[in-house]
């Protein structure tokens, strides 16, 4: 039973953590390199950001933004 808490420990701690590692040692060479996964995801969370406000002031122009109450069954 030993032997599979190491195989995990050594799936977990010199596997899955080969890109953290490779991060971690490109972030004390080049911060911005090693940030750059970080950037690509703001920068998807922004646009999809500005798409659904663009989509909700389409409904509201269109009349077609229901904002009674009771638009939700379990409002009622």
């Amino acid at each position: 039973m030993t032997s599979f808490f190491n195989g995990l420990g050594f799936l977990f701690e010199k596997v899955l953590f080969i890109p953290m590692d490779f991060f971690a040692k490109l972030e004390l060479e080049n911060w911005w390199a090693a940030n750059i996964l970080t950037w690509v995801f703001i920068l998807i969370t922004c646009y999809f950001f500005v798409f659904w406000l663009k989509q909700l002031q389409i409904f509201k122009s269109n009349n077609e933004d229901d904002q009674d109450t009771t638009a939700h069954s379990f409002l009622k």
